[in-house]
């Protein structure tokens, strides 16, 4: 007859298990969610961001100060958005799927004659357990539930030229 203390590790390490397996499971799960949602939720975004960079210029015809422009075509499925005049801007979006993350790196070129400042953020896919994929900012939590407000998000600094 075994000892009860025996018989009660037992059953922890049974629940351990347990717990592992359904973590394990989990992961799998979103990896799936993220390999198949992933790159429609990022197409999603450059277009978003495509039309508001239109919609920006729309609203100020000729004027070279306020002038963005959208360069695609990276292997990774990344671009970069570009205020190239006074003041100076850069964001440049960095997905990387197979873990589940979105880099972004913006970049701010002073004319005082600081040096340049760059500003990172990490965004990451969420999934709610069904087939609904969200993009989560790692720092504040904030979640974006679809391409309209992450748009927002990461075209208000490059618009204005400011850091946020």
């Amino acid at each position: 007859m075994a000892s009860d203390w025996i018989t009660r590790l037992a059953d922890d390490e049974r629940k351990r298990d347990d717990t592992r397996l359904r973590g394990t499971e989990a992961a799998a799960r979103k990896a799936d969610l993220v390999r198949v949602h992933g790159q429609r939720l990022l197409d999603a975004l450059r277009a978003t961001i495509a039309r508001d960079i239109e919609t920006f210029r729309l609203e100020f015809p000729g004027d070279g100060a306020r002038e963005i422009t959208l360069e695609n075509g990276r292997a990774d499925g990344g671009f970069i958005v570009r205020k190239p005049q006074f003041p100076t801007a850069t964001l440049d979006v960095s997905p990387r799927l197979n873990s589940a993350a979105v880099g972004c790196q913006y970049r701010f070129i002073p004319t005082n004659g600081l040096p340049p400042r760059e500003d990172r953020i990490e965004l990451g896919f969420i999934g709610d357990g069904d087939q609904n994929l969200a993009i989560k900012h790692h720092g504040t939590g904030q979640v974006f539930a679809n391409a309209d407000d992450l748009s927002e998000y990461l075209l208000l600094p490059v618009f204005t030229g400011r850091p946020r």
